[in-house]
């Protein structure tokens, strides 16, 4: 079973990917760094809740798409 994070990497990979972005296009929607945005993907940094909310916006979906089966 995976854990919470690599769920959370595995649907943002998914979700982000589905809508053709890649993850520098990804970062500068949501204004974040393109490191971050790796390291969140790979399933190697825990992201905060503001940074949740930022990926969703960036990608234009609701939050809880995000954390869909956490």
């Amino acid at each position: 079973m995976a854990t919470a994070l690599e769920q959370f990497a595995s649907n943002l990979r998914f979700i982000r990917t589905a809508r053709k972005l890649s993850r520098k296009k990804l970062a500068e929607r949501a204004d974040l760094d393109h490191g971050t945005v790796c390291l969140i993907e790979r399933g190697l940094n825990h992201p905060r809740l503001g940074t949740v909310v930022a990926l969703a916006r960036g990608l234009e979906v609701p939050t809880a798409e995000l954390v869909q089966h956490l």
